[in-house]
């Protein structure tokens, strides 16, 4: 039997931005969708985070989701299981209060919400699905972990030695020797994917922060028979970047219109000939781009304790964060600085739009 897993949907993400509900329905309606129904898949896995706002949903993003995920969900006579995530809560310290109850708990008879670990038996196979862990289901999480006997676990989980995004290592979380009796572990949280050979983040469908730039995005097909993994990868990008240098090309013909409904930044390497310049950043304002960032003067950003080469070539907020607080001289701890840096970023991201 073959299923369909997803994870880090994050519907409503960035501030509930219609420019980013686009693009997630792109996906669903151009690929996922069309996917299950052309090779016949009638079971979805949801590993956690359905929604991104914790304390509340806009009626327009519930309207949205509602006809534009649960409607076809329903159409296509999908079994939809889906895990609480830590974005899907209220509470921190509890999954009692989750957006999954709230939104689809009595839709359907075909939708099953885990908001504790549970072991479930689909296509034959034991799995136990482990949603997020918090200090009230702590014990009982622990305790099927030790008693089931699946060999597949599946969850929402935060867990040491990971990459978050890519290049950003997580040193928050569980010990991976936890979770050392499964054969396979996959799980959502993280939105970039990455594996130790038995522990698998199987990162997001699609980009939502600059953090997800160049980095593959998709959904996977489980089979539970020889559990193997198929990723299917989405082609959709939002976010695009632009090194100009016309030391090295000619951007007097350059095509403009694949940055329609994108997030660009121009990074400015060479401007020798200033005419050619101005009328290609014209023609980019006019391409009907959603935003257009010009970066070519990184002085204000410089300071005699950080090396130049760290804002080289522009890298992404998070990781021009950390590679700057790394190359301080301070005492303070810098993991934990770098994760009250990267809470402040994410804030502002959701207000930016």
């Amino acid at each position: 039997m073959k299923v369909a897993i997803i994870n880090d949907t994050h519907f409503g993400a960035r501030n509930d931005s219609q420019f980013f509900s686009d693009y997630f329905y792109d996906f669903y309606e151009g690929i996922f969708f069309p996917y299950l129904e052309q090779h016949n898949i009638k079971t979805v896995f949801h590993l956690g985070d359905l929604m991104d706002r914790r304390k509340y949903v806009s009626f327009k993003t519930a309207k949205e989701f509602r006809e534009r995920f649960v409607f076809p969900l329903q159409h296509l006579k999908i079994d939809f299981h889906c895990l609480v995530g830590n974005h899907d809560i209220y509470y921190k310290n509890t999954n009692d209060v989750n957006s999954l109850k709230e939104l689809i708990g009595d839709k359907s008879n075909k939708f099953h919400l885990y908001e504790d670990a549970t072991e479930v038996n689909i296509g034959g196979l034991d799995i136990l699905f482990l949603p997020w862990i918090n200090p009230q289901n702590y014990i009982y999480s622990m305790g099927m972990i030790d008693e089931t006997k699946a060999r597949i676990a599946m969850g929402h989980l935060e867990i040491k030695g990971f990459q978050m995004h890519k290049g950003q290592v997580n040193e928050n979380g569980y010990e991976k020797e936890i979770f050392r009796k499964f054969d396979t572990v996959f799980s959502g949280h993280f939105h970039t994917k990455n594996d130790d050979g038995q522990i698998y983040y199987l990162g997001a469908p699609y980009e939502i922060y600059w953090n997800d730039f160049n980095d593959t995005k998709g959904f996977h097909i489980f089979d539970t028979e020889t559990l193997e993994l198929e990723r299917i990868v989405n082609p959709l990008r939002i976010y695009e970047k632009i090194y100009y240098d016309d030391a090295d090309k000619s951007y007097a013909n350059e095509d403009v219109s694949k940055y329609a409904k994108k997030f660009v930044k121009l990074i400015v390497i060479n401007k020798k000939d200033l005419y050619q310049y101005d009328r290609f950043v014209d023609r980019l304002m006019k391409a009907n781009a959603y935003e257009v960032k010009i970066i070519e003067d990184f002085s204000d950003m410089q300071a005699d304790s950080v090396s130049d080469d760290i804002v080289q070539y522009a890298e992404d907020t998070t990781t021009l964060l950390n590679k700057y607080i790394d190359e301080l001289d301070i005492e303070l701890d810098k993991d934990r600085l770098k994760g009250i840096m990267r809470g402040l970023y994410n804030e502002a991201q959701d207000l930016e739009i």
